[in-house]
Order: structure tokens, then sequence, then C-alpha cells
């Protein structure tokens, strides 16, 4: 009996203990499960927030997005518009420059027309300023007026003379030149002498007339008559030395011969009558004076002077003096 009544007091005891335990869990619970659907109200309500601003967000990127688009499609359309617009302006400046140079290439050619014109005008007037006859072959070929005299002629030094006291001319604008020449072969250590130079008209023809008093018609080999002799032009030489004088017979075994086969050339002064020539006697001492062009051409082509054609030799000319 006692046994049955302890038993139940313990299960009355357990019992209130289990509803106490309960009722305080309910007291705990309930405020976690308040204050958990307070959160889930708070977290749904920010969710639709947050739903709310994406939606906006996203419609605010698609029409950015679409603004986007249209702008590309636009710049497309303009980018277009711009190649079309190159291409056109690429055409135009094709077409100009094909214009432009076109036009440079008639200028130039105007430009070069009137350079060669102004040139052919300044050749002119040059040519105006040199007697065409300094040129010519006179001997036994043109004939030389009686009244002709060189423009201008100028007294060569003494110290070159083989005669001092007699007064030896030459050609004024050619001087310079012949000057050079018999300087630098001093300098060179070659005994070298002028002999004869310019002749008048008058002395040609006194001359001859002696040595055909002595020769007859022997002179005609060695001697030319007035009007054919290049010393009538003022521009030729008749070369010795201090031993062969005017004997002239030894010249072309002298230091000063071979002095001038050597360098002549180089100062305009040609031999006139080689070995075998077809006008006179071989004279080694009778140099002329054609201009550096002409004289140095010659000597590269080994040629004379009497072996060019006329119209070959005119065109040195221009350069006579130069």
């Amino acid at each position: 009996m006692e046994k049955e009544k302890i038993k139940k007091i313990f299960i009355g005891s357990a019992l209130a203990i289990t509803v106490l335990a309960a009722g305080a869990a309910l007291v705990i619970l309930f405020p976690l499960v308040f204050l958990l659907e307070e959160n889930k109200l708070v977290i749904e309500n920010e969710l639709n927030q947050t739903r709310e601003g994406f939606s906006v967000f996203a419609g605010n990127l698609l029409l950015k997005i679409d603004g986007l688009e249209r702008a590309l499609k636009q710049t497309e359309r303009d980018l277009a518009i711009a190649s079309a617009q190159r291409d056109y302006l690429g055409l135009q400046y094709n077409d100009a420059m094909e214009k432009y140079l076109q036009e440079k290439a008639r200028m130039d050619d105007l430009h070069s027309q009137v350079g060669q014109i102004q040139g052919s005008v300044q050749t002119l007037e040059k040519l105006k300023t040199i007697d065409p006859e300094l040129l010519k072959k006179y001997s036994k070929i043109y004939f030389l007026n009686e009244n002709y005299i060189p423009e201008s002629l100028a007294k060569i030094d003494s110290e070159y003379v083989f005669n001092p006291e007699e007064d030896y001319l030459f050609h004024a604008k050619a001087w310079p030149f012949l000057k050079v020449m018999m300087a630098t072969a001093v300098a060179d250590g070659i005994d070298i002498k002028i002999i004869s130079a310019y002749r008048s008209f008058g002395e040609q023809t006194a001359i001859k007339a002696s040595y055909k008093m002595v020769y007859g018609s022997g002179a005609n080999q060695f001697s030319a008559d007035q009007g054919y002799s290049e010393h009538q032009l003022g521009t030729t030489i008749d070369f010795t030395d201090s031993e062969v004088g005017a004997s002239f017979s030894e010249f072309e075994r002298t230091k000063a011969y071979q002095w001038l086969e050597d360098n002549a050339h180089q100062y305009g002064f040609t031999l006139s009558y080689p070995e075998d020539n077809r006008y006179y006697q071989y004279e080694p001492w009778h140099w002329r004076f054609v201009g550096r062009d002409l004289a140095q051409k010659l000597r590269a082509e080994e040629k004379h002077f009497y072996d060019a054609d006329q119209r070959e030799i005119d065109e040195y000319l221009i350069s006579f003096f130069d």
C-alpha cells in the first residue's frame, strides 16, 4: 500500500515537473518563435525590396543596353558614311594628285624648255664674243681674209722668248693658257723658248716670198701662203730651245718637245702637223691653241686637229677660252 502511494506521488511529481518543464520551455520558445516570425517578415520584406530594386536595376540596365545598341547602330551607320566619304575623298585626292602631277610635269617641261632657251640664248651670246675663225682649218683649206686681225693681242713675256729684243704677240684671251704652260715647263726644268707667234698678213707674205727665193716651189712643203697660215690667228706658236734655236731640225729630239707631247693638251695646245700629215712637212715645233676641251679630246682619241671633221670641231668653239 505504501509503495503504491509512493509510486503515485513520484509519478505525479514527475508529471508536475514535466508540465512545469514544458511550460517553462513554452515560455522560452514562444518569444523565440515570435522573434523568428518577426525576422521572417523582415527578411521577406527586405527580399521583396531587393526584388523590386533588382527589377528597377534590370529595367534600367535593359534601357541602357537598348540605348547602347541604338548608339552602336548609329555609330556603324556613321562609320559607313565616313568610309564612303573617305573613299570619295580618296578618289578626289587621287584625281587631284594625278592632275597635279600632270601639271607639275607640264611646268617642269616648260621650265626645262625655258632653261634650254635661256641656255641657248646664253650660248649664242657667248658665241657672239668668240671669233669663229679660231677653229677653222687654214692649211690650204680655208682662206683668212687679208684684213683679218685678232680682236686683241698680248705681248709674250720676254723670259719665255728666244730673242728678248723682239716683240712676240699672242691672242690676249689665250695668253693666260700659254703663260701657265710655259711657267710649268720652266718649273719642271725644261729649256723651252718661243721663236715665232702671231704674224700679220703682210709678215706672212714677206716670209713666204723669202722662202721662195731660196727654196723655190719647195717652200710650199714647210711654209703657208698668206691667208692660209695658222700664225695669222694669233693662237699658234713655234717652239725651240737654247741649243736648237732657229734651225728647228733637231727639235724633235729635245726635252722640250717631249714635254709638249706629254703635257700641251692640258693647256689647250695640239700639234698641227704631225708625221705623214697631208699639208706640210712634219713640224714638231708648231703648236696651235684650240681650247682645253678639244685638245684633250684629240689627245684621248689619238687624233690631230686636221683629222677631225670641221662640224665636230666647231662644237668646241663655245668652250674655247674655258
